[in-house]
Protein backbone atom coordinates (compact mmCIF):
# COMPACT_ATOMS: atom_id res chain seq x y z
CA UNK A 1 0.00 0.00 0.00
CA UNK A 2 1.25 3.48 -0.69
CA UNK A 3 2.22 5.82 1.96
CA UNK A 4 -0.56 8.79 2.19
CA UNK A 5 0.70 11.63 1.51
CA UNK A 6 0.12 14.62 4.38
CA UNK A 7 1.04 17.59 2.31
CA UNK A 8 -1.36 20.53 1.94
CA UNK A 9 -1.27 21.74 -1.80
CA UNK A 10 -2.50 24.52 -3.88
CA UNK A 11 -5.63 22.36 -4.48
CA UNK A 12 -5.88 21.33 -0.68
CA UNK A 13 -5.46 25.30 0.27
CA UNK A 14 -7.77 26.24 -2.37
CA UNK A 15 -10.40 23.92 -0.67
CA UNK A 16 -9.46 25.03 2.76
CA UNK A 17 -10.28 28.79 1.85
CA UNK A 18 -13.79 27.91 0.02
CA UNK A 19 -14.79 26.25 3.10
CA UNK A 20 -13.90 28.79 5.29
CA UNK A 21 -15.73 31.63 2.88
CA UNK A 22 -18.67 28.88 2.60
CA UNK A 23 -19.01 28.14 6.42
CA UNK A 24 -18.22 31.86 7.40
CA UNK A 25 -21.58 32.81 5.77
CA UNK A 26 -23.17 29.85 6.77
CA UNK A 27 -22.17 30.66 10.43
CA UNK A 28 -23.19 34.06 10.04
CA UNK A 29 -26.76 33.21 9.02
CA UNK A 30 -26.92 30.47 12.07
CA UNK A 31 -26.77 33.28 14.35
CA UNK A 32 -30.14 34.10 13.47
CA UNK A 33 -31.32 30.54 14.42
CA UNK A 34 -29.05 30.72 17.47
CA UNK A 35 -30.98 34.35 18.60
CA UNK A 36 -34.38 32.83 17.83
CA UNK A 37 -34.08 29.62 19.89
CA UNK A 38 -32.83 31.76 23.01
CA UNK A 39 -35.98 33.58 23.07
CA UNK A 40 -37.97 30.51 22.54
CA UNK A 41 -36.15 28.75 25.34
CA UNK A 42 -35.37 31.58 27.68
CA UNK A 43 -39.26 31.46 29.16
CA UNK A 44 -38.94 27.88 29.33
CA UNK A 45 -36.05 28.00 31.77
CA UNK A 46 -33.61 26.77 29.26
CA UNK A 47 -32.06 30.07 28.19
CA UNK A 48 -28.65 28.12 26.64
CA UNK A 49 -30.82 25.72 24.69
CA UNK A 50 -30.41 27.27 21.61
CA UNK A 51 -26.76 27.29 21.62
CA UNK A 52 -26.61 23.76 22.08
CA UNK A 53 -29.23 23.04 19.29
CA UNK A 54 -27.02 25.42 16.83
CA UNK A 55 -23.52 24.20 18.48
CA UNK A 56 -23.24 21.45 15.53
CA UNK A 57 -24.51 23.70 12.86
CA UNK A 58 -21.37 26.25 13.93
CA UNK A 59 -19.22 22.60 14.17
CA UNK A 60 -19.57 21.37 10.23
CA UNK A 61 -16.61 23.21 8.64
CA UNK A 62 -13.86 21.09 10.41
CA UNK A 63 -15.43 17.45 9.73
CA UNK A 64 -16.27 18.95 6.19
CA UNK A 65 -12.36 19.78 5.61
CA UNK A 66 -11.59 16.61 7.12
CA UNK A 67 -13.71 14.31 5.34
CA UNK A 68 -12.32 15.98 2.10
CA UNK A 69 -8.79 16.62 2.66
CA UNK A 70 -8.22 13.48 4.37
CA UNK A 71 -4.97 15.09 6.40
CA UNK A 72 -4.15 15.75 9.90
CA UNK A 73 -4.34 19.35 10.17
CA UNK A 74 -7.68 20.00 7.82
CA UNK A 75 -10.38 20.07 10.50
CA UNK A 76 -8.56 22.33 12.56
CA UNK A 77 -7.61 24.65 9.68
CA UNK A 78 -11.16 24.21 8.23
CA UNK A 79 -12.98 25.19 11.16
CA UNK A 80 -10.57 28.50 12.01
CA UNK A 81 -11.29 29.26 8.64
CA UNK A 82 -14.83 28.87 8.92
CA UNK A 83 -14.89 31.30 12.32
CA UNK A 84 -12.57 33.74 10.86
CA UNK A 85 -14.69 33.92 8.07
CA UNK A 86 -17.82 34.61 10.10
CA UNK A 87 -15.71 37.38 11.81
CA UNK A 88 -14.86 38.88 8.87
CA UNK A 89 -18.62 39.17 7.66
CA UNK A 90 -19.34 40.89 11.01
CA UNK A 91 -21.58 38.82 12.95
CA UNK A 92 -22.60 39.42 16.87
CA UNK A 93 -19.35 37.77 18.59
CA UNK A 94 -16.61 39.52 16.42
CA UNK A 95 -13.40 38.47 17.24
CA UNK A 96 -14.15 36.03 20.02
CA UNK A 97 -15.29 33.69 16.87
CA UNK A 98 -11.34 33.09 16.39
CA UNK A 99 -11.19 31.39 19.93
CA UNK A 100 -14.07 29.75 19.69
CA UNK A 101 -12.99 28.58 16.62
CA UNK A 102 -9.69 27.34 17.48
CA UNK A 103 -11.30 25.48 20.36
CA UNK A 104 -13.78 23.88 17.95
CA UNK A 105 -11.28 23.09 15.90
CA UNK A 106 -9.10 21.15 18.20
CA UNK A 107 -11.73 18.97 19.10
CA UNK A 108 -12.85 18.11 15.86
CA UNK A 109 -9.35 17.65 14.55
CA UNK A 110 -9.02 14.93 18.13
CA UNK A 111 -12.18 12.83 16.81
CA UNK A 112 -9.99 11.67 13.77
CA UNK A 113 -6.65 11.39 15.47
CA UNK A 114 -8.52 8.95 17.60
CA UNK A 115 -8.69 6.66 14.57
CA UNK A 116 -5.45 7.51 13.38
CA UNK A 117 -6.72 9.18 10.16
CA UNK A 118 -7.53 6.32 8.63
CA UNK A 119 -11.66 6.24 9.02
CA UNK A 120 -13.44 8.88 6.95
CA UNK A 121 -16.15 6.87 7.07
CA UNK A 122 -18.91 6.89 9.90
CA UNK A 123 -16.58 5.93 12.47
CA UNK A 124 -14.36 8.95 12.18
CA UNK A 125 -17.68 10.67 12.11
CA UNK A 126 -19.02 9.56 15.16
CA UNK A 127 -15.71 9.61 16.83
CA UNK A 128 -15.64 13.33 15.61
CA UNK A 129 -19.03 14.07 16.49
CA UNK A 130 -18.28 12.67 20.41
CA UNK A 131 -15.01 14.40 21.07
CA UNK A 132 -16.18 17.89 19.76
CA UNK A 133 -19.35 17.58 21.71
CA UNK A 134 -17.58 16.87 24.87
CA UNK A 135 -15.01 19.46 24.47
CA UNK A 136 -17.02 22.23 23.23
CA UNK A 137 -18.95 21.35 26.36
CA UNK A 138 -16.19 21.49 28.73
CA UNK A 139 -15.13 25.07 27.09
CA UNK A 140 -18.64 26.11 27.67
CA UNK A 141 -18.32 24.91 31.20
CA UNK A 142 -16.08 27.94 32.10
CA UNK A 143 -16.52 30.16 29.13
CA UNK A 144 -20.46 30.51 29.23
CA UNK A 145 -21.10 29.85 32.85
CA UNK A 146 -22.70 26.21 32.32
CA UNK A 147 -21.48 25.07 36.03
CA UNK A 148 -24.19 26.97 37.25
CA UNK A 149 -27.11 25.33 35.45
CA UNK A 150 -26.55 21.88 37.55
CA UNK A 151 -29.45 19.46 36.07
CA UNK A 152 -29.96 21.24 33.04
CA UNK A 153 -26.75 20.23 32.07
CA UNK A 154 -28.63 16.96 31.18
CA UNK A 155 -31.06 18.63 28.50
CA UNK A 156 -27.88 21.19 27.27
CA UNK A 157 -25.34 18.00 26.79
CA UNK A 158 -28.32 15.84 25.06
CA UNK A 159 -29.16 18.75 22.56
CA UNK A 160 -25.53 19.69 22.19
CA UNK A 161 -24.95 15.78 21.21
CA UNK A 162 -27.72 15.62 19.29
CA UNK A 163 -27.29 19.11 17.07
CA UNK A 164 -23.53 17.73 16.45
CA UNK A 165 -24.68 14.18 15.59
CA UNK A 166 -26.89 15.62 12.76
CA UNK A 167 -25.23 18.29 11.66
CA UNK A 168 -21.46 17.17 11.64
CA UNK A 169 -22.04 13.20 11.22
CA UNK A 170 -25.35 12.71 8.87
CA UNK A 171 -25.43 15.70 7.05
CA UNK A 172 -21.74 16.17 6.29
CA UNK A 173 -21.49 12.44 5.41
CA UNK A 174 -24.68 13.12 2.99
CA UNK A 175 -22.66 16.31 1.80
CA UNK A 176 -19.30 14.43 1.15
CA UNK A 177 -20.88 11.65 -0.42
CA UNK A 178 -22.65 13.96 -2.47
CA UNK A 179 -19.63 15.58 -3.82
CA UNK A 180 -18.29 12.30 -4.50
CA UNK A 181 -21.31 11.22 -6.74
CA UNK A 182 -21.18 14.22 -8.62
CA UNK A 183 -17.21 13.54 -8.85
CA UNK A 184 -16.13 16.96 -7.65
CA UNK A 185 -14.29 14.84 -4.73
CA UNK A 186 -12.71 11.65 -5.85
CA UNK A 187 -12.74 8.56 -3.12
CA UNK A 188 -9.77 7.75 -1.47
CA UNK A 189 -9.65 4.67 0.72
CA UNK A 190 -7.80 5.01 3.57
CA UNK A 191 -9.45 2.35 6.05
CA UNK A 192 -7.62 -1.03 6.35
Amino acid sequence: MAKKNNKFHLRDIILLALVGIIFGVIYWAAAFMYNALTIVFTPLKLPMMGNDLTMGLWCMAGPMAGFMLKKPGAPFLGEFLGAAGEALIGDQWGAANLISGAVQGIASELGFTLTGYKHYDWLGAVSTTITTTIVTFAWDWFRNGYNKFGFKNVYYFSGRLLSMFFFCGVLVMLIERLLERSHVMKREEFND
